[in-house]
């Protein structure tokens, strides 16, 4: 992954161990996001049959984790200005690890719902850290690769939930069968959750703290310490005057507010990553990924079928986002932003046709003839499209929009909308699928569109600047 073209420029082109290790413990936390948010797949048809839901409280116990992550990551922000990113990291591993044990146990749908609930309030707490740690320790050059590492974690995360999903569902012969100690696999897919959980935990206190977290909190010493380890062919009293400078420069803001601006009551920078974060839930991708075994059920597979063709379309996942890893500090934020906005646009509306060629409703609805393996091609097209581009990529962008000053607020309240968008599509999917799958898979569409055109007009270029460099685009001269 280096880009350098002499042995000179190795030595300072080359990302250091120590760096990546980091990067990788840090990205620890969006493979809970990713785990917790796609391991109720699987479970979906066995709750509600074990709990006799109808379909609206299905689509509310399902989302409600997501309230939770809302939740979770407007409070990250504060947690982690005030304490630190690793004492966050800390909470979001023992909440995370109680919603595991707890909807594993969970005695009726009320206890289920609580403790979703629970496991929401640290997936969003980590959705939140572990973005604005890995953009703090990164070297800019880099960034963008290391950045990316919270995607493909969260890909790796749902990958891992479906695959365990699938191996206790076929151990067991169905989700709702008995497996060990008397309890259904359903029970052992939550249970699962704990191990990551745990691992989550201890990394969490072997993590030196954000060098900038340290600036901001006047520790310049231990910040130097830091960045001599993460960087040593940059110039630790460069980077600790430009976030000392940034801070300055926010500091007047800070005291009126931090996130406060003439446009709607906050900045256009903050508004930015809002938008961005919304769009990437309004396409739909969760979908896939939380009723992707219920869907392909309903359109002809068995259970056993749609738990592997999930797994299949998780590794796809994975994959493209290495994919992306690979070429987002070669060609840039923009260009594979509006590449993947043309992608799933027009996979969505692959799926829309298709699904207008269905007969039945509900649990019996069948595609006719080719329609089948179309929709499923649109499906993994789709998730190509969208692994490869506006995964990792909002993930890039909120690391680094935002001033130093106000970056783990800001990504908190972004993060927090991406949540509630999530929860939205999430909720609403069942009924709207209910009514008419076409539809549903048109208006996807729609956003996807739009996602283009809001790049297009709204987000310029951060490629190979530092922090620093990156929030002037957006603060000193916005676009818009």
């Amino acid at each position: 992954m280096s880009e350098s073209t002499t042995t000179g420029e190795s030595t300072a082109a080359a990302i250091p161990r120590k760096v990546i290790g980091l990067a990788v413990a840090g990205a620890l936390g969006g493979f809970l996001f990713g785990f917790d948010s796609s391991v109720v797949n699987g479970a979906v048809d066995a709750i509600q049959g074990q709990f006799g839901l109808g379909d609206a409280l299905t689509g509310f116990t399902i989302a409600v984790a997501l309230l939770g992550c809302a939740v979770g990551a407007y409070v990250a922000g504060r947690i982690a200005d005030a304490k630190g990113r690793i004492p966050a990291m800390k909470l979001g591993a023992a909440l995370f690890l109680a919603s595991a044990v707890g909807s594993g146990l969970a005695f009726n749908v009320g206890d289920l719902i609580f403790w979703r609930l629970v496991g929401g309030l640290g997936i969003g707490l980590a959705s939140v850290i572990a973005p604005a740690y890995i953009s703090e320790i990164s070297p800019r050059r880099h960034r963008g690769r290391l950045a990316s590492l919270q995607q493909l974690a969260i890909t790796v995360g749902i990958f891992a939930a479906l695959l365990s999903d699938a191996l206790f569902a076929n151990s067991a012969g169905g989700a709702i069968n008995e497996l060990w100690l008397g309890l259904p696999a359903w029970r052992w897919m939550f249970l699962a959750g704990a191990v990551p959980a745990i691992a989550y935990g201890w990394i969490a206190f072997v993590l030196p703290e954000s060098p900038r977290f340290l600036v901001l909190k006047g520790k310049e010493e231990k910040a130097k310490e830091v960045f001599l380890t993460i960087a040593p062919a940059e110039d630790a009293d460069r980077s600790i005057r430009e976030i000392k400078e940034a801070v300055k420069e926010d500091s007047l803001a800070a005291r009126k507010g931090s996130l406060r601006g003439k446009r709607f009551g906050l900045l256009p920078v903050v508004w930015i990553g809002i938008i961005l974060s919304v769009l990437q839930q309004f396409v739909g991708i969760n979908v896939i990924f939380y009723y992707s075994t219920t869907l392909w059920k309903a359109v002809g597979f068995h259970e056993s079928d749609s738990l592997t063709i999930s797994v299949v379309t998780a590794v796809v996942n994975i994959l493209v986002t290495l994919v992306a890893i690979a070429l987002v500090d070669r060609i840039g934020r923009r260009p594979i932003l509006l590449t993947g906005s043309i992608g799933m646009a027009v996979s969505l509306g692959a799926m829309a046709l298709a699904f207008s060629s269905a007969s039945g409703s509900g649990p019996d609805i069948t595609l006719p003839g080719a329609w089948g393996p179309v929709a499923l091609l649109a499906a993994n097209v789709f998730v190509i499209s969208f692994g490869a581009s506006w995964g990792p990529l909002v993930w890039v962008l909120l690391g680094e929009i935002f001033p130093s000053r106000i970056r783990a607020r800001a990504l908190g309240l972004a993060a927090a909308a991406q949540w509630i968008a999530n929860f939205l599509i999430t909720l609403s999917f069942p009924i709207m699928a209910a009514a008419s799958l076409p539809l549903t898979y048109g208006m996807y569409a729609l956003f996807a569109a739009a996602s283009f055109f809001f790049v297009m007009f709204k987000v310029p270029e951060t490629n190979g600047m530092s922090l620093e460099q990156a929030e002037t685009l957006f603060v000193k001269k916005p676009k818009g």
